[in-house]
C-alpha cells in the first residue's frame, strides 16, 4: 500500500508540473554564428536578418495560423562558448514579434574564439530541456559558414545526443561568396549529411547577405508551418 500511494503521489505531482508549464506549438532554438569568422559587422547583419524575417507577414501568418497559435524562441550566438542574446520569448502575434526584434539587436557581442559546433548543438538541448516549457515539437535551427569543430565534443557526438532526445536540427549553411566562397564549395553537403537530423529535418542555403534575411524568413515558415517531410531534405533559396 505505501508504494501505491507513493505511485499516486508522484502522478498528480508530474500532472501540477505538467499544468504549471507553458505549452506552445514550437520550441525554437536559433543558433547563430558568432565564430572568429564573423566579424562585428557581419554579426549584425545576422542579428538583422533574423530581427526582419521574424516580424515578416508570412512568418507571422506561420505562427498565428498554426494549432497553437504561438511559438517559443530564443536566440544564442555560438563560438568557443555560447551566449544566449534573446532569453525565451513566446511569439504569438506582431507585439511579441517586435519585442524579439528589438532584444536581439540590444547586447553587445558576448560569443568569441573558433568553431564549436558539437557545444552548440549540446548547449541548444540543454535550453530546450530546461525552459519549462511544453511543445509538441523541438527544434534546434543551426547556422553557419564553415564545418570546423576545433573545440568541445565532436559533432557526430553531439548530434547523436540531440537526435536521442527527440530534438531536430535543422541548418542554414552560409556560403557568402562574395568573399570568395570562404565557406568552401561543399558545405551544402556537410550540413546535410553532418548536421541536420531528426523529423521533417532540412536546411535552408542562405548565398550571401543580399538574400540572407530571405532564406531566414522561408526557414522560419518551414519550421513552424511543419510542412517539410521526410522525403524533402534540403529547401532550395535564394540562389
Amino acid at each position: 500500500m505505501p508504494i501505491f500511494k507513493t505511485l499516486i503521489a508522484l502522478f498528480f505531482a508530474g500532472a501540477v508540473f505538467a499544468q504549471d508549464r507553458e505549452e506552445v506549438g514550437l520550441e525554437l532554438v536559433l543558433l547563430a554564428d558568432a565564430s572568429g569568422s564573423i566579424d562585428s559587422e557581419e554579426l549584425a547583419f545576422q542579428r538583422q536578418g533574423y530581427a526582419a524575417a521574424m516580424q515578416d507577414p508570412l512568418v507571422l501568418s506561420a505562427i498565428t495560423g498554426s494549432l497553437y497559435g504561438n511559438i517559443a524562441v530564443t536566440y544564442v550566438e555560438w563560438a568557443t562558448n555560447t551566449a544566449v542574446v534573446v532569453d525565451w520569448m513566446v511569439i504569438d502575434g506582431p507585439e511579441s514579434a517586435k519585442a524579439f526584434a528589438d532584444a536581439v539587436a540590444a547586447p553587445p557581442r558576448q560569443a568569441f574564439g573558433r568553431n564549436a559546433i558539437g557545444s552548440a548543438l549540446l548547449e541548444g538541448k540543454h535550453l530546450i530541456e530546461g525552459n519549462g516549457i511544453f511543445a509538441p515539437r523541438a527544434v534546434i535551427d543551426f547556422s553557419g559558414d564553415s564545418i570546423g569543430n576545433s573545440y568541445g565534443p565532436p559533432i557526430a557526438e553531439a548530434r547523436e545526443e540531440v537526435l536521442a532526445a527527440g530534438i531536430t536540427i535543422n541548418a542554414l549553411p552560409i556560403l557568402r561568396p562574395e568573399d570568395g566562397r570562404r565557406a568552401g564549395a561543399n558545405l551544402e553537403r556537410e550540413y546535410a549529411t553532418r548536421i541536420i537530423g531528426g523529423p521533417a529535418a532540412f536546411m535552408v542555403t542562405a548565398e550571401g547577405r543580399d538574400t540572407f534575411a530571405q532564406a531566414v524568413r522561408r526557414k522560419l515558415v518551414l519550421e513552424i508551418s511543419g510542412t517539410v517531410t521526410d522525403g524533402y531534405p534540403v529547401a532550395s533559396c535564394c540562389r
